[in-house]
């Protein structure tokens, strides 16, 4: 069994030092880089991409993630398709719903039908089939191979169905506890018989919050606010809270951050994902692969914490840490 490391790296700063930046990630040992689509930051996640994708040689790259409701289908599978002519075999496609991206642009989440058929289209397309688009039907006239495979970013039981259902994999957000994880996949293999599917097929991605720093630093991180009004363990949705409760876990939906003692808050931050100084983090991961491996490779997405004012900021201490400390101890 292998352990694949990927990390979350936002477009805070011009195009060209992201570029640099997940150059850095590659060197640094991480298997992928998932870059956020934020269309009201000014830069466009594909040409970050498509950038990074011409200056590094192993890395995976994907959008993390793209949404069903401002980008069309069509356009995502050409924007899909087109970086991975650059990066053959590098490249993956995740959707998800929408948050800050259709939030900023005034418009509401994509509902799951939508979702749904976006997958369904964007995935035939990829592969070089025709799809149903209106009242056309449509193909890409260069479609690339190996097609991207298309993941669905799931954190609430109905988007892991909807994962099982008609995705390629899951970038699952539901913590590192075995509970908590063995409730959410029967979600994902619910999904996967309902359509016919084997569960086994379906990739798991296992978005994973790093906070790496002194325990009593990083342990405040549940007794903050993401922003005024939302607690941080309910960014980016309420459903961080379920999965809490499957591991036993107790928090009342509109819970006061402030209130979390700091013993429970230590609780929380190992059950939520990696939250200790860079040697812990590497023995937290070792201790989760053996505890959630099910016999292929055990894959995870550093999602580094952040408020809403710090979203933007590069994750160097992240970076910094993993090539120093948690990649040597992965081995």
């Amino acid at each position: 069994m292998t352990l694949k490391v990927d990390i979350r790296v936002p477009v805070g700063r011009p195009l060209l030092e992201v570029a640099d930046f997940i150059v850095r990630c590659e060197d640094a040992g991480f298997n992928g880089v998932g870059v956020h689509d934020h269309h009201h930051t000014g830069r466009d996640v594909y040409v970050a991409l498509a950038l990074a994708a011409e200056r590094t040689t192993r890395l995976t790259l994907y959008p993390a993630t793209s949404n069903a409701v401002t980008r069309h289908p069509l356009v995502l599978a050409a924007l899909s398709n087109s970086v991975a002519e650059i990066a053959p075999g590098r490249f993956l496609l995740s959707l998800a719903p929408g948050f800050l991206s259709v939030e900023r642009a005034g418009e509401p989440q994509a509902r799951r039908d939508q979702l749904r058929d976006t997958v369904r289209t964007v995935r035939a397309l990829l592969r070089g089939e025709t799809a149903s688009l209106g009242e056309r039907e449509t193909g890409l006239t260069h479609p690339v191979t190996p097609a991207p495979e298309v993941f669905v970013l799931a954190s609430g039981p109905r988007m892991l169905e909807l994962a099982g259902e008609v995705a390629d994999g899951v970038l699952m957000f539901v913590g590192l506890h075995p509970d908590s994880v063995r409730a959410a996949r029967e979600h994902v293999a619910a999904g996967a018989r309902r359509a016919g599917r084997d569960p086994a097929s379906v990739k798991e991605i296992f978005i994973v919050t790093t906070a790496i720093g002194p325990f009593g630093e990083v342990h405040e991180w549940p007794r903050r606010e993401f922003r005024a009004g939302k607690s941080f363990l309910t960014y980016p949705s309420k459903a961080n809270l379920r999965w809490l409760r499957e591991a036993g876990v107790d928090l009342a939906d509109d819970h006061r951050p402030g209130d979390i003692s700091r013993e429970l808050a230590a609780r929380i931050s190992d059950t939520f994902g990696l939250f200790g100084p860079a040697e812990y983090c590497a023995e937290r991961l070792l201790r989760a692969r053996e505890e959630l491996g099910r016999g292929d490779d055990f894959h995870v997405f550093f999602f580094p914490a952040h408020t809403f004012a710090t979203g933007y900021d590069l994750p160097e201490t992240d970076v910094t840490a993993f090539a120093k400390t948690i990649g040597p101890m992965l081995g």
